[in-house]
């Protein structure tokens, strides 16, 4: 079978993509609004691309042509806090996935737990396994002539890691992470089974 992407609609790109890059891993955003509303989105387009800087990418799409609460958020106040899921807190993220009304914080309408940052001012996800503290780095539309979409680069300023994910030498222990990954459609993945290949 081959697809032909070019003949495709944006929609049916979209299915065979994320379809196929599979398991995705999921960055849970929190951003703070300048009305110092707390907004939390989950996006599973997100990745790290560099350790020098440490750099994490993401990808948050137009809706309805407008930015998204995170890419505006992140925009004007220069800050975000990226999470990682913890199979304990799959339910929560896809709750936290709802589309809301303007100026809603989804950590109130979802009675998700938040507390304080240490280098920036945008409140976190108490208990996720690893979050992130980030300074917006860049935000490039894309495509650049008719763009769909924001590429939010996200440098990590601090890191917080639950010490309950690390093995006895003090590194993470990725089934002790217990991460959930993104799939195709409604299906995700868990990171608890794994296996270990040594590099030739």
């Amino acid at each position: 079978m081959q697809v032909e992407f070019s003949s495709l609609s944006p929609v049916e790109a979209y299915r065979w993509l994320t379809s196929t890059i599979t398991p995705r891993p999921i960055a849970w955003v929190s951003t703070r609004s300048l009305d110092g509303v707390s907004n939390l989105a989950p996006f599973s387009f997100f990745q790290v691309i560099s350790s020098d800087p440490p750099t994490l990418l993401i990808n948050v799409g137009l809706k309805d042509g407008q930015p998204k609460d995170t890419a505006r958020n992140a925009r004007d106040t220069g800050e975000l806090v990226i999470q990682l899921v913890s199979a304990d807190q799959a339910n929560a993220m896809n709750a936290s996935a709802a589309t809301l009304p303007h100026g809603l914080s989804e950590f109130e309408h979802c009675g998700i737990a938040s507390e304080s940052a240490h280098r920036v001012t945008v409140q976190r996800v108490a208990g996720a396994p690893v979050a992130f503290e980030c300074r917006v780095a860049q935000i490039l539309p894309y495509p650049e002539q008719t763009p769909n979409c924001e590429l939010i680069f996200a440098e990590v300023l601090l890191a917080h890691i639950d010490d309950r994910v690390l093995d006895d030498s003090g590194r993470i222990d990725p089934a002790r992470l217990d991460l959930v990954g993104r799939l195709g459609g409604s299906s995700y993945s868990y990171t608890r089974d794994g296996f270990q290949l040594k590099r030739p």
